[in-house]
Order: structure tokens, then sequence, then C-alpha cells
């Protein structure tokens, strides 16, 4: 009986550790939910309200490119094994957060508009093409939702965060501001410590670890 007591105060204490995980992810599975659509739907409205005709189709395709990641968010599977430091999650935030915060700028574009609008195209389809390879396995805050290697994960490891990065120089070169460039800039920043802390995270899986031999520059190639 006393065996039995304890095994049942054991199994309580499972239970309760279990639901409290549970609990924590689906918190932050929601809360990431809804902060990305309606910041999304903020930045649709701001942009068609002020958009310009000689530079629409930049305007446009950040829309979609925003979009896309939005649509995956709502679409994902939920994760296997997320980091909870605080940290963690405010260069998350940060970095996903601030880039639906740029405004269109009335000022001349710092580029010629055709050479504004193939960086953003090719930013545009790198990051179509690495979010198409991770299907629903794409989300916010670092997590292990399985190990991708193919397509243009056999390039740099964060093919996608590389596609932000060339869509967010092309708006900022075609609505260059003070603000844009702020906003960017502290997003370039968090997007790398966070794209560190998914590494942290992913090299306890040894499928990452071997990708990591094979693969050896993270955002830029011979750069980063």
């Amino acid at each position: 009986m006393a065996y039995d007591a304890e095994f049942l105060r054991a199994m309580k204490k499972k239970t309760a550790a279990s639901l409290s995980f549970l609990d924590v992810y689906f918190v932050l599975d929601i809360v990431e939910k809804v902060v990305i659509s309606s910041l999304f739907v903020a930045i649709v409205l701001r942009i068609l309200s002020q958009m310009q005709d000689d530079r629409a189709i930049i305007d446009g395709l950040l829309i979609v490119s925003e979009g896309a990641a939005a649509f995956l968010i709502l679409t994902r599977r939920r994760t296997k094994n997320a980091s909870l430091r605080p940290f963690d999650l405010m260069v998350t935030a940060i970095g996903t957060l601030f880039p639906l915060l740029v405004v269109p700028a009335s000022t001349q574009p710092l580029a010629p508009l055709a050479f504004c609008g193939m960086l953003m195209v090719f930013g545009f389809v790198l990051q179509i093409s690495a979010k198409l390879s991770l299907r629903r396995s794409f989300g916010l805050a670092p997590a292990n939702r399985g190990v991708k290697i193919g397509g243009p994960y056999k390039f740099v490891r964060h093919p996608m965060y590389a596609g932000y990065l060339m869509t967010h120089i092309a708006f900022l070169l075609v609505h260059p501001s003070l603000w844009n460039l702020t906003i960017y800039a502290t997003a370039l920043t968090a997007q790398c410590f966070r794209l560190l802390a998914e590494e942290r995270l992913l090299s306890q899986d040894p499928a990452y670890t071997a990708f990591m031999a094979t693969t050896r520059y993270r955002l830029i190639p011979f750069v980063f």
C-alpha cells in the first residue's frame, strides 16, 4: 500500500509538470499568433493608405512577404522544444515584430527602383523557398521543429533570415528615413541574436550538428 501511495504521488507530480509544460507552450503559441496577425493587418492598412504609384510593386511585395510568414505561423504545427529564456523571447519579438512597424516615406529613393525591385524579388524568392522547405515547422520562438537541410539550406543555415535582410534593404532603399533605418537596424541586431539562440537549441540535435559541419555559414556566405 505504501508503495502504491508513493507511486500515485509520483504520477500526480509528473502529470502536473506535463500540464504546466503544455500550458506554457500553448499560451506562447496563442500570443505569437494573435500579435503577428494584428501587426500584419496594421502594416497592410498603413502601406495601402500611403502607397505611391512608382513604388507600388515594392510595397506589394513586402505585404506578400509578411503575409506568407503570417500564414505559416497561423497554420504551423506545435513545437517539440522551444526556448523560454526571457532574452531569447525578447530578441525573437524584436526581430520579428519590428519590421512590421516600418512606414512608407515620401523621400527620394537611394537606388534605382529597378535594382530595388530585383533585390526585393530575389529576397522574396529566397524566403518562400525556405518557408516551403519548413512548411508547418515555421515559427517565431527559437525551437526544435525538426532539422531542415534541403533547398536553400544547402547554402546558408538561415536562408529565411537572409531573404528578410534582402527585402528589408530593398524597402529601406526605396523608403529611406531615420525611422525605417532604426527599425531595420534594431531588427537585424535582434535577428542575429535570435539565430544564435536557435543554433544553441538546435545543436542539441545530432542531425543539426552534422548540418552545421556541412553548411558553414549562417546568414551571408563567406561573411557570417
